[in-house]
């Protein structure tokens, strides 16, 4: 199995509701994401995916939640915008515009410098 990995930074606001502390009132992050692709196959040119086309698809799947109050980006205007749910959001919406053969592996989303979730999508589920 092969792997290429990207990040990229972005900054959002958000609420979690329900959360019972300063977190639900409206705060922001300026997160990193961090997006590993993985494939059995190399393409004809022997990547994974070509590094240029992997920024585009994730500023693409990215790009509506930059600058953004998250609580009333769709799915996160009835979902909590918690990084757990960011790192899913973020591996579909990658998934959805990557070509046959590379599927997203892993997805850490870091809210500071020491904090971060993953999520890791099972392949099915994300194709």
């Amino acid at each position: 199995m092969y792997f290429v990995v990207k990040e990229i930074e972005f900054s959002a606001a958000h609420t979690l509701r329900g959360h019972r502390g300063p977190c639900e009132r409206l705060h922001g992050h300026n997160y990193r994401a961090r997006v590993a692709l993985a494939a059995a196959v190399l393409d004809p040119q022997g990547m994974v995916l070509d590094f240029t086309d992997f920024k585009r698809i994730l500023r693409e799947a990215t790009a509506p939640l930059d600058h953004a109050d998250l609580s009333g980006v769709p799915p996160f205007d009835t979902v909590n915008s918690t990084a757990e749910n960011l790192a899913r959001h973020i591996a579909a919406e990658v998934a959805r515009r990557l070509p046959p053969g590379p599927r997203v592996h892993r997805v850490e989303v870091w809210e500071t410098s020491t904090s971060c979730a993953i999520y890791d999508p099972d392949p099915e589920e994300v194709s």
